[in-house]
């Protein structure tokens, strides 16, 4: 039986993994740029908040500091891609990988650190206060004229460059801010459970993607300015899922089937996709046969 403080805990790690699910959806949705950087970024903002706060830093500062250091993350991971022409994939993969290696120098060598014994204030309020406004900035963003030039990127690339977008630009952007809000999400995620692991990153796109997924296929949000409440939503459904799968007597799941109720929760998204549009590809061509006929007639 569910208890009212996992219900809220399952709702507040979706919120914060909401984050995540917005960086990759600027990645992989706004600018077209399959990144794999987010495994490691959200380690990365992690283990820079987590140090900080064991030196005496605020948490708040210190948060500020791992977004920061996701966002260069972000921007190793362009600078791969534009200017060492490395294919947008393995680019991503490669800073992921060396990631691994400055977390557990960050860490200072130690593959975990605890926070259980310091004073943090990251609570379910503090988490609605810090999305609030940073969901409000970002969909501001978006309707801006940079907003829309980056969002342009992604929709065509030839059309962008005719109109004298800097598409490199605009690749770092997104990049950097993508990595910056995952990096985010990192940190408030470490604060909230009060240690930070090396291994934590593990899975971090996976869930930001099958958060995507459910966000915009399942409740059909198609306007930019939507696309945050969808990210978020999805994300918290996402959690819901495994946390019924979890605690479900039946299926007999435990701890170590995580990764396979994940997979089998993004195929059925995945299904549930094709079968959509299909349907819709059905629609199409029945009004079209329906037209001819009557043009005919």
């Amino acid at each position: 039986m569910l208890g009212l403080q996992e219900v809220i805990m399952t709702t507040d790690i979706g919120l914060i993994y909401g984050l995540v699910a917005v960086g990759v959806y600027l990645t992989f949705r706004t600018i077209n740029f399959a990144d794999m950087t987010c495994d490691g970024s959200f380690v990365f903002g992690s283990s820079v908040c987590a140090a900080l706060i064991q030196c005496g830093i605020s948490p708040y500062i210190a948060m500020v500091f791992a977004t920061i250091a996701g966002g260069v993350a972000g921007l190793c991971t362009g600078i791969l891609n534009i200017y060492c022409k490395i294919s947008d994939l393995l680019s991503g993969i490669i800073v992921a990988f060396m990631l691994y290696s400055i977390n557990l120098k960050v860490m200072g060598g130690m593959p975990n650190i605890t926070l259980n014994d310091l004073d943090l204030s990251m609570n379910s309020w503090t988490i609605i206060a810090l999305m609030l406004p940073l969901s409000a900035l970002l969909v501001y963003l978006l309707f801006t004229d940079f907003g829309l030039a980056l969002r342009s990127v992604g929709y065509n690339k030839k059309f962008s460059e005719i109109m004298g977008i800097n598409i490199n630009a605009m690749k770092f952007f997104g990049l950097i801010l993508s990595n910056a809000l995952i990096g985010l999400g990192g940190a408030m995620f470490t604060q909230y459970q009060g240690f930070c692991d090396v291994s934590q990153g593990k899975g971090t796109l996976i869930a930001g993607l099958a958060a995507v997924i459910m966000g915009e296929k399942v409740f059909r949000f198609k306007k930019a300015g939507f696309f945050i409440l969808a990210c978020i939503t999805g994300s918290i459904l996402y959690r819901f899922f495994i946390m019924l799968a979890l605690h479900s007597d039946f299926m007999q799941i435990e701890t170590q089937d995580i990764n396979l109720v994940a997979g089998a929760i993004i195929i059925a998204m995945m299904l549930v996709r094709k079968e959509r549009e299909s349907q819709a590809d059905v629609s199409i061509e029945v009004r079209k046969k329906l037209l001819f006929t009557k043009k005919e007639d």
